[in-house]
C-alpha cells in the first residue's frame, strides 16, 4: 500500500488503549511531562502544528497523545503525520495500529475529514535534529505544505510548542554538510546527520542513538487559527505561515524564560 493510499482504518482503538498506559508511565514519569491547553483542541477535525525535539527518539508525540488522550477520551482518533522510514517492514502494521500516517497530504486531508485531529511536525527531523544551543527557536525549514492541507480540508490549525526535548542529549551540530556530503537525502531522505552527545554511546554521529535523559518536557497548546477568519479566502500560504511561527515563537520564548535549569526544568 502506497502513501497515498495508506488505509485510516489500520488504527486500532484495542491497540491504542493498551499502548496509552506504558506511554502515559513513561511522559509522567520519566519525562515529568506538564501539558497545558490541550482544552482548545475543537471538536471534530483539527490540524495540531508543533514544533519537534528530542532527535531520532522524539518523544514529543507520545506526550501530546497521551494529554489528547487524557482530556478526550482514547475513543477520539488521533492521527499523526511521520516519516516514511518508520513504516518500513512491520512498521507499517505497528506504527499504523496506534494512528500513525506516512506525511503525505492526502493521507492528512483525509484523515482531518473524516473528522480526526491530526499531528503535523512541519519542520521534521531538521528541526528535531537541531543543535541543544536553538532549543527555543522555531524552525521549519522553510515549510508550508500544512497551510495548504489546512486550507484543503477545511479545519483550523492548533499551534503546539514544547520545550525540554533538545536537552535529552546534547546535540552538537545538525550536520546537513555532512548528510549532503553523504547522498542522506536520496538514501533516507533527510538533510541531517549530527553529532551528539548522550549515554550510553558518548559522541555519536546520529547513529546509534543514544538513551534520552530524562529531561522534563513542557507542552503548551496555543488557540486555534480559522485561516479563512483572519486571511480571507486566498490567504497566502507564507503569510499564514509566518504568523503561525510567530506566535508559536512567542509561547516557546515564554517557556524558555520559565525554565530554570536544562534536563531538571
Amino acid at each position: 500500500m502506497s502513501a497515498k493510499t495508506f488505509d485510516l482504518t489500520a488504527r486500532d482503538e484495542t491497540w491504542v488503549k493498551r499502548v496509552l498506559p506504558v506511554l502515559k508511565l513513561v511522559a509522567k514519569t520519566y519525562f515529568r511531562s506538564e501539558v497545558r491547553g490541550m482544552e482548545k483542541v475543537p471538536d471534530g477535525g483539527a490540524l495540531l502544528v508543533s514544533n519537534h525535539s528530542g532527535g531520532l527518539l522524539a518523544f514529543d508525540v507520545p506526550v501530546i497523545s497521551v494529554a489528547f488522550a487524557d482530556e478526550f477520551g482514547a475513543d477520539r482518533p488521533l492521527y499523526t503525520l511521520a516519516h516514511d522510514l518508520i513504516f518500513t517492514g512491520s512498521g507499517k502494521q505497528i506504527f499504523g495500529k496506534v494512528g500513525f500516517l506516512p506525511a503525505h497530504p492526502k493521507n492528512a486531508v483525509a484523515a482531518l475529514r473524516s473528522g480526526a485531529a491530526t499531528i503535523v511536525f512541519p519542520g521534521g527531523e531538521w528541526e528535531a535534529l537541531r543543535p541543544s544551543s536553538q532549543s527555543a527557536t522555531i524552525d521549519f525549514h522553510g515549510r508550508t505544505g500544512y497551510i495548504r492541507t489546512a486550507l484543503e480540508a477545511g479545519v483550523p490549525i492548533v499551534p503546539i510548542v514544547t520545550i525540554g526535548g533538545q536537552e535529552t542529549q546534547l546535540f552538537l551540530n545538525r550536520g546537513d554538510t555532512l548528510a549532503r556530503f553523504l547522498r542522506l537525502d536520496r538514501l533516507l531522505r533527510t538533510d541531517t546527520a549530527p553529532f551528539a552527545f548522550g549515554f550510553p554511546f558518548g559522541l555519536t554521529a546520529h547513529l546509534p542513538p543514544n538513551i534520552p535523559l530524562p529531561s522534563k518536557l513542557v507542552t503548551e497548546v496555543l488557540d486555534p487559527i480559522d485561516i479563512t477568519a483572519e486571511f480571507g479566502n486566498n490567504p497566502e500560504h507564507d503569510e499564514v505561515d509566518q504568523m503561525v511561527r510567530k506566535r508559536m515563537q512567542h509561547a516557546l520564548d515564554d517557556l524558555a524564560r520559565a525554565r530554570r535549569f536544562p534536563v531538571l526544568g
